[in-house]
């Protein structure tokens, strides 16, 4: 028991004199602190609306395939529903399978589709981030920032550059 609480006591003194070698140091230099949302530029810089155009443009002749299977599978199986009261045992059961098949031929290209989608919007939002991490350390370089966040629970508006990381984001056009 003692051990432990050495330890801890020794711990929290360190911790107590880091908190002051600190606040020492914030008073002798201005530490400063940035906050960009990542959100924001991934929703408003150019690259990223470019982006998007290029992804929707890419895969518009898919997404029309894939909408087009739906209809016919939703086709297929409202006149399946209306005339299989109707149909012979056979027939109807063989019918079955054919939606059956379709129906998992459609899942099946529909994943591909939304995977595919998937990849090439991470892979376009990546060379935009890496973008925007340029201009935000040219940012911070020219205006001397200590530490620049881009994740935070909360943070004070006077703090957020966004804004200056999208309009240098405009100029690199």
């Amino acid at each position: 028991m003692k051990i432990r609480f050495s330890f801890l006591a020794i711990r929290a003194a360190l911790s107590g004199l880091l908190l002051l070698v600190a606040a020492g140091a914030l008073h002798a230099q201005e530490f400063r602190v940035g906050f960009v949302s990542t959100e924001r530029l991934l929703r408003e810089a150019p690259q990223a609306k470019a982006a998007q155009t290029k992804l929707e443009q890419e895969f518009a002749k898919r997404e029309k395939e894939v909408q087009g299977l739906a209809s016919q599978l939703k086709a297929a199986s409202e006149k399946f529903e209306r005339e299989a009261p109707t149909l012979p045992e056979s027939q109807r059961v063989a019918r079955q399978r054919q939606l059956v098949d379709q129906d998992r031929d459609f899942q099946r290209k529909q994943r591909e589709f939304q995977e595919d989608v998937s990849l090439r919007r991470n892979e376009e939002l990546q060379q935009v981030l890496e973008k925007a991490n340029r201009v935000i350390k040219q940012v911070a370089e020219a205006e001397k920032y200590d530490l620049i966040l881009q994740e935070a629970v909360y943070i004070h508006p006077r703090h957020d550059i966004t804004d200056k990381v999208l309009a240098g984001l405009s100029n690199l056009k």
